[in-house]
């Protein structure tokens, strides 16, 4: 009955034993979850609540079903209908990848954020990052980036992806190299602008004009060109990473679907309207430059901010030929692993054997 089919699916340890997987594969086309099953359950009468019960997902019908049956199932379809569950597992995928994409890009600018914060305090006793910046980024990171990623709507690629395995790690190798390839970039630009950015542009070093202790030579105790260059540059590249961070898959077209979303494109807008309004107009509200930036200075930042969408596509390259090398170096690993273990002296091996049992019993 069901209750003993999904009790003998969860329990079953087949996908241990690998020659099996690989036969079943090769001979029915079956492939065997190389995890503990997850057993998914049907039913709609009340000798069926045992089963939906011990399944790991269970699925009753809402119209046919029984009090009984609803109340033991994890899932009820309002509509009675099989497709819908097709329609709940495509939705379910989309949550965690939306999560995924969630977590690549917060901890892509936490990284850069952190670090920036780090190296500009060590070498000049004052951030290039003011807090009232990292509050904007926080809320650029925090909520606006959450409700745009959240909102991608599913597709049916969803569900060509094999499941996840419930040991696996939520960030995927994938992943960690777009995020360290990311931060890596936004980092080098950042620091670059910080050390060498008065010396190619012409303007006052930061920490010398925010300074307020009177001890160098121009400090003004204002708001600095030089750290609103950085600031605005940096906010650019997060809002061009917000696009990268659609793809988990290492997409060449990131932009792919994004018209579909509307919500996530009205976000983006949004974002960059209200960027513009404090760096021209936020003056020491926004621990701005009065006045704000010129229009050479803001083509700079926001092609700074468009260089992250070659730099995704030197990493998904980079990552594409990693990968294909290591699976090259499993692969010759196993092949001669393989060819010793074909190519041993057989007969000196019985020998020796036999020459240790012969010795073992003269011994007793």
């Amino acid at each position: 009955d069901k209750l003993t089919l999904a009790h003998g699916l969860n329990q079953s340890t087949l996908f241990a034993d690998s020659r099996a997987c690989q036969k079943l594969k090769q001979d029915d086309n079956i492939s065997v979850f190389p995890d503990r099953q997850v057993v998914a359950m049907t039913g709609d009468g009340t000798n069926d609540a045992p089963a939906l019960k011990r399944a790991d997902i269970g699925f009753a019908m809402g119209i046919a079903g029984t009090q009984i049956a609803k109340d033991a199932a994890d899932i009820i379809l309002l509509d009675d209908n099989f497709a819908s569950i097709v329609t709940a597992a495509k939705w379910g995928r989309n949550v965690y990848a939306s999560i995924q994409k969630f977590l690549q890009f917060q901890l892509t600018v936490n990284i850069a954020a952190v670090i920036t914060a780090l190296v500009g305090s060590f070498a000049f006793a004052k951030t290039p990052l003011a807090a009232i910046h990292m509050l904007w980024v926080n809320l650029i990171m925090d909520s606006l980036a959450s409700l745009a990623l959240a909102s991608e709507p599913p597709t049916e690629e969803l569900l060509k992806r094999d499941p996840v395995n419930r040991s696996k790690s939520i960030i995927t190798s994938r992943m960690w190299a777009n995020m360290l390839g990311q931060a890596s970039y936004q980092i080098f630009v950042v620091l670059w602008l910080l050390f060498a950015g008065p010396e190619i542009f012409g303007f006052a070093p930061g920490h010398l004009v925010e300074s307020n202790d009177g001890l160098y030579e121009g400090s003004k105790k204002e708001n600095s060109e030089h750290y609103t260059f950085i600031f605005n540059t940096f906010v650019w590249m997060q809002l061009f990473n917000e696009i990268n961070s659609r793809s988990l898959e290492g997409d060449f077209n990131v932009f792919k679907g994004i018209f579909k979303n509307p919500l996530f494109c009205s976000i983006l807008i949004v974002t960059a309207c209200l960027q513009v309004i404090m760096v021209q107009y936020g003056d020491k509200a926004m621990h701005v430059v009065e006045g704000g930036l010129s229009a050479e200075y803001w083509g700079i930042s926001i092609g700074f901010g468009a260089g992250s969408l070659p730099i995704q596509q030197v990493i998904n390259v980079v990552y594409t030929w990693g990968d294909k090398l290591l699976c090259l170096h499993s692969m010759r690993k196993r092949m001669t692993k393989s060819r010793r273990l074909s190519t041993r002296n057989i007969d000196a091996d019985l020998r020796d054997n036999a020459s240790n049992i012969s010795g073992s019993s003269s011994q007793k």
